[in-house]
């Protein structure tokens, strides 16, 4: 158990994004193992219950730091068919390939430039991915961008990172710029209730209007 929370830290602790995908690449086989043992992680599937109630299952989704494909596998599941996934770690991308529930894998970076076209996705789905040293609130941004208008952003965030790390103003940013409405908020949830007992997500579910 320890060994699993040391390499959680280890990958909080990187000091950039080159040296996240190199941990990442290292994590990817034990990763689905690590969390379900160590810390009995919730997250995909607390978010994956929240977006189902509002995306149609039509909808061209775009999961956003998909990681392993934890939340993808959930998502094809419930009937959704059209999904493309982006991470920044292919070894990470690798291990979603196997599950055969994404049409696209393609290696991005949360928080620069996404090499895809504007208004494409009918709905982004992003898991642990907005977090500490992790994807930045400007990554909202991109994910506006390339959904179409009507179109849903579903995301998990900590209550703390939402106040510290400039979610909390972009958020509200894009919400006067009349680039989209929140939908619904979640109130908290724990999702690592084994390892980490004491941290709290919330689902925040946005309709992009602009």
């Amino acid at each position: 158990m320890e060994e699993r929370q040391n390499r959680v830290q280890w990958i909080y602790s990187s000091r950039d994004n080159k040296e996240l995908e190199e941990r990442y690449d290292q994590w990817a086989r034990d990763y689905d193992r690590d969390l379900e043992e160590g810390f009995g992680w919730l997250g995909p599937q607390q978010v994956a219950q929240v977006f189902a109630k509002h995306v149609p299952r039509e909808a061209r989704v775009l999961d956003a730091g998909a990681g392993t494909g934890l939340v993808g596998k959930l998502l094809a599941g419930m009937g959704f068919r059209d999904m493309v996934a982006i991470d920044l770690s292919r070894g990470m991308l690798e291990e979603a390939r196997k599950l055969n529930v994404y049409g696209e894998l393609h290696r991005m970076v949360m928080g620069e430039h996404l090499d895809l076209p504007t208004d494409s996705f009918g709905a982004v789905v992003s898991v642990g991915v907005l977090t500490v040293g992790h994807a930045p609130a400007s990554s909202l941004d991109e994910l506006v961008r390339i959904t179409r208008l009507g179109g849903y952003i579903v995301f998990s965030l900590r209550p703390d990172v939402y106040e510290t790390r400039g979610f909390k103003e972009k958020q509200a940013s894009l919400e006067s710029q009349g680039k989209w409405r929140l939908v619904e908020t979640t109130e908290l949830l724990q999702s690592l209730p084994k390892g980490e007992p004491e941290i709290y997500h919330q689902v925040w579910v946005y309709q992009v209007t602009a």
